[in-house]
């Protein structure tokens, strides 16, 4: 029985309210809004396959929290209902496979070549929030952006904003998948959107085909430990030998499964100003990112998500671009200048790289 004393909400049309909500993050620059309820458990049993396979590597927080990232109201206790937002994010004239084709430079995955995109859509979806409330009045809500544990991608799909691809990522027919996701919370009992159910991949497998190091171990399912944006970002020691030269020139991520999707070409550009390239690292040449100091890193690392990788596994990564690179005086030396660096992570990978490019040199004089 509802408390008394408790001041009650109006009797709202909720279905026309799902509409100018929808309308309102429109104007906040979403490109899509959907609206699901929190009944996960189909996932969650996916979740638990991939947990048990040991696919997750050493992302010890997809095991933590219980069942709190497939039970919303278990983490935000009296959630009825999930808001789920899409962003898109590759800016204009930006380029991508084209990149991949230049050896000597830096591949950054397109996401991270602006400003952390956590603070810009985390603002958006509160002032989303906020216009909700100022319409009808107090609401429970908690907006999170990839920062907690939460479903994004299950929850994007069931409100109706896309299907998984054979590479696990959500895809749009209409704009692919790259961009970003995040969610409302709420307490508020707005209707739910149809779930996608369509999934238009078919005898597709170009993701599959793409990805340097046979990450995608089956249908919609990859084995972070294989994963280049795993190795890149969430590994804090070593990348295995096996895996360094498919990794190219790739040292903060990788886009190879999105990119070579037959979907990505309906992608849209993002006019967002945050997410326009900083320091051109959309160009880079690896021996300029390498040659970077610390401090000069922090500094032009500064509000962006490569941050988070920290200095030391920045230059273990770019050692390894370096190593892929074809054999130059100026790479040589560049890692020649590092071979004394304090740290054993950069040392290992410093000397594979030179021992790399020693062969090729090796291998040019003997052909010549």
């Amino acid at each position: 029985m509802p408390d008394p004393d408790m001041p009650q909400r109006p009797t709202l049309d909720l279905d026309d309210l799902a509409a100018r909500l929808k309308q309102w993050g429109r104007e906040l620059g979403f490109q899509a809004i959907g609206i699901t309820d929190t009944d996960l458990s189909t996932h969650e049993r996916y979740l638990e396959r991939w947990l048990e396979a040991g696919h997750h590597g050493e992302m010890d927080y997809m095991a933590r929290h219980g069942t709190k990232r497939t039970r919303p109201e278990e983490l935000v206790p009296g959630t009825l209902r999930v808001i789920s937002a899409r962003m898109d994010y590759l800016p204009p004239e930006v380029e991508t496979t084209r990149t991949l084709g230049q050896p000597e430079k830096a591949y950054i995955s397109r996401y991270a070549l602006g400003r952390d995109y956590h603070k810009l859509i985390r603002k958006r979806l509160d002032r989303l929030a906020r216009q909700l409330q100022a319409e009808i009045g107090p609401v429970g809500y908690r907006a999170f952006v990839d920062s907690a544990p939460v479903m994004e991608r299950a929850l994007a799909q069931k409100a109706g904003l896309g299907w998984f691809g054979k590479n696990a990522m959500l895809l749009d027919p209409k704009a692919g998948s790259l961009f970003f996701l995040g969610e409302i919370y709420t307490d508020l009992p707005l209707p739910v959107d149809p779930p996608f159910e369509r999934e238009h991949c078919g005898s597709c497998s170009s993701c599959q085909t793409a990805c340097p190091t046979d990450a995608i171990v089956d249908d919609k399912v990859i084995d972070s430990r294989r994963c280049i944006s795993y190795l890149t970002i969430e590994l804090h020691g070593s990348i295995p030998v096996e895996f360094r030269r498919a990794m190219g020139n790739r040292v903060y991520g990788c886009d190879d499964c999105q990119l070579f999707c037959p979907f990505t070409r309906f992608t849209r550009a993002s006019h967002e100003p945050d997410f326009a390239p900083r320091h051109d690292l959309d160009r880079a040449a690896l021996v300029d990112l390498f040659a970077w100091s610390e401090s000069e890193f922090l500094k032009r690392t500064e509000g962006s998500p490569i941050r988070r990788i920290g200095y030391e596994r920045w230059l273990r990564n770019l050692a390894i671009g370096l190593g892929n690179a074809p054999w130059s005086e100026e790479v040589e030396h560049a890692l020649r200048a590092r071979l004394a660096y304090p740290s054993d992570l950069v040392r290992e990978h410093v000397r594979w790289a030179l021992a790399e490019q020693r062969n090729k040199h090796a291998a040019r004089i003997a052909t010549a």
